[in-house]
C-alpha cells in the first residue's frame, strides 16, 4: 500500500479511498470494473456452494455442479494480473 502525507490537506482521506482504489488497479481495473467482476464471481461461489449442500443432501443430485463452476472460476481468474501476498 502506498505511503500518504498527513500533512496534506486530502492526506485522511487518501488513505480511505486507497481501500477502494488500489487492488483494483493492482489487476488493472477500475473500481467498477473489479466491483463487476467480484459480484459475478461471488454470484458464482454462491451457486457452487448451494449445489454442493443439495449434493450432500441427495448424492445423486449435482455430482459435478460444484467442481465444474469452480473449475471454471478458476480458470477465469488464473494469471488475471498481481495478486500480492499477506
Amino acid at each position: 500500500m502506498q505511503r500518504y502525507d498527513k500533512a496534506s490537506p486530502r492526506g485522511a482521506v487518501q488513505p480511505f479511498a486507497a481501500l477502494f482504489t488500489d487492488h483494483p488497479a493492482s489487476v488493472n481495473e477500475s473500481y467498477f470494473q473489479h466491483m463487476r467482476f467480484a459480484l459475478g464471481f461471488g454470484f458464482w461461489l454462491l451457486l457452487a456452494g448451494f449445489a454442493a449442500l443439495v449434493h450432500a443432501l441427495v448424492p445423486g443430485l449435482c455430482q459435478t455442479t460444484a467442481s465444474r463452476i469452480i473449475r471454471k472460476l478458476y480458470a477465469r481468474i488464473d494469471g488475471r494480473g498481481a495478486h500480492p501476498t499477506r
